[in-house]
């Protein structure tokens, strides 16, 4: 059975660091690309990063390049997102997905992910 659990958020104040953890079981992570979404109260879920399996090539939405870093521990079968210089307009639910594929189909739409996390809430604020 394929699942996907998030963890790692929690409150943090503006300019503060967070990171999350998306580990897989059911299927080994080494082999699939592996995304980052957002979704904020009343707005629609966001690709925020993905990393791809077959060269670890990563990408960023533009809200967030600079400040997030996707990496991958195949050994841990986990996926991580560090998340520096936090924003209030960070906050959001994060979640893992993957499309059971190799290679990172980026920007990420919602729609073309086969499976995904529960994910785990990050609030910025003072």
């Amino acid at each position: 059975q394929v699942q996907l659990v998030e963890s790692g958020g929690g409150l943090v104040q503006p300019g503060g660091s967070l990171r999350l953890s998306c580990a897989a079981s059911g299927f080994t992570l080494d082999y699939y690309a592996i995304g980052w979404f957002r979704q904020a109260p009343g707005k629609e879920r966001e690709g925020v990063s993905c990393i791809s399996s077959s060269d670890g090539s990563t990408y960023y939405g533009d809200s967030v390049k600079g400040r997030f870093t996707i990496s991958r521990d195949n050994a841990k079968n986990t996926v991580y997102l560090q998340m520096n210089s936090l924003k209030p307009e960070d906050t959001a639910v994060y979640y893992c997905a993957t499309e059971l594929g190799s290679w990172c189909d980026w920007p990420l739409y919602s729609y073309d992910m086969d499976f995904w996390g529960k994910g785990t809430l990050v609030t910025v604020s003072s």
